[in-house]
């Protein structure tokens, strides 16, 4: 198969496809993979890397779409790159349809196969090649939230871990999965004081095991919800249902009982962001004020460090890369009904329920299309 890795475009993202290493698999597997010229530069990966690994290098994106079967991306594709995409060709990347109906347009349009990371699922329920980045972005979010808290940056002026005679900062995160998780264990790393809400018993019971009384784990009911936020200094969105927007946590009119120059960093910009007041920024221009209220809402936060986030993604994309690759898309789906559960746009279609349902689109069922 000809595999194709065009250079990210979306603002500030330095991350790669696919690096050199898992070229080299790919073409020890007899595929061919076309390299655009200076996408690994954010990586510090050469085009001499890549040639070395026994890519092709191509001038130029529409040179890597054009000479290519499978495009392999990190970020959902730019309308530019949209309108080079066509019918058969395969697109395997980040997409994020639920809140992106100009985006679902653009693949619907362009009659290509869409298999979107964030949908893949294992054996365990769990989301195997969202899993990386979420655990990025939830160790991110205590970082860009400790500075964001600075006063100078428009925060409260508190240091999340405090001084002896001062008592540290609380860090409130909504969602205890991947991201509040990693989020939880920079927070308590730093000295914070931590509380995690979740509504799954099972995994509260789980947090409260792991974090051991060093952190917080309550049952998300309104009115914890909002006690918590109204004491915290940083409030971290953590909320994901998978293929899905996420819901709204936390309302315009709830940021009056919150401290003004409270930070709220929402993670689940992705997919629409979990407060109301939430809108994608990017790393040039990250934060912005509501009502006294600072937010963070990088839709790409791992693109920030991108050579830990591109070698951690694509350890958990080359299997399924070279799956796709060595089989086609279609024996691949039907031969693991996880991977499938990535198949998100097809010849003009929907396939992925929850994306249909958001977007009040029709769904064509994965069943159908692989027959």
């Amino acid at each position: 198969m000809r595999i194709g890795i065009p250079t990210e475009i979306k603002n500030h993202e330095y991350r790669v496809g696919m690096a050199p290493a898992g070229v080299s698999e790919l073409v020890h597997h007899g595929h061919s993979v076309l390299v655009q010229r200076g996408a690994g530069a954010g990586i510090g990966a050469s085009d001499a890397d890549y040639t070395a690994a026994g890519a092709t290098l191509a001038d130029g994106a529409q040179a890597v779409f054009a000479g290519s079967d499978m495009i392999i991306k990190v970020k959902e594709p730019q309308p530019q790159e949209c309108a080079l995409l066509r019918k058969d060709q395969l697109l395997f990347t980040y997409l994020h349809l639920a809140p992106d109906p100009q985006q679902a347009q653009a693949l619907m349009a362009s009659g290509c196969t869409a298999i979107a990371y964030e949908t893949i699922t294992d054996d365990r329920g769990g989301l195997p090649l969202l899993a990386p980045m979420s655990e990025v972005a939830g160790r991110m979010a205590i970082q860009v939230g400790a500075v964001s808290l600075q006063k100078a940056n428009g925060g409260l002026g508190v240091l999340l871990g405090g001084v002896p005679g001062v008592p540290p900062g609380h860090v409130v995160i909504v969602g205890g999965g991947v991201v509040g998780y990693q989020a939880a264990l920079m927070a308590t790393g730093l000295g914070a004081r931590v509380t995690i809400l979740d509504r799954s018993l099972p995994r509260l019971r789980w947090l409260d095991d792991q974090f051991k009384g060093r952190a917080q784990a309550i049952y998300a009911t309104q009115q914890a919800s909002m006690t918590a936020f109204a004491d915290a200094d940083l409030i971290v969105g953590a909320v994901l249902v998978p293929g899905a927007a996420a819901p709204k946590l936390i309302r315009r009119a709830d940021l009056s009982r919150l401290k003004p120059g409270c930070v709220l960093v929402d993670v689940a910009i992705d997919q629409g962001g979990c407060f109301e007041t939430s809108r994608a920024t990017t790393h040039q221009d990250p934060t912005f004020v509501v009502d006294g209220i600072l937010h963070y809402c990088v839709a790409n936060m791992p693109g920030a460090v991108p050579r830990t986030s591109t070698h951690a993604l694509n350890n958990a994309t080359l299997p399924y890369a070279l799956a796709l690759a060595d089989k086609g898309w279609q024996t691949a789906c039907r031969d693991n009904a996880h991977l499938a559960r990535g198949l998100n746009v097809h010849a003009g279609a929907i396939t992925c329920p929850e994306v249909a349902q958001e977007l009040g689109l029709p769904l064509t069922r994965v069943e159908a299309v692989l027959g």
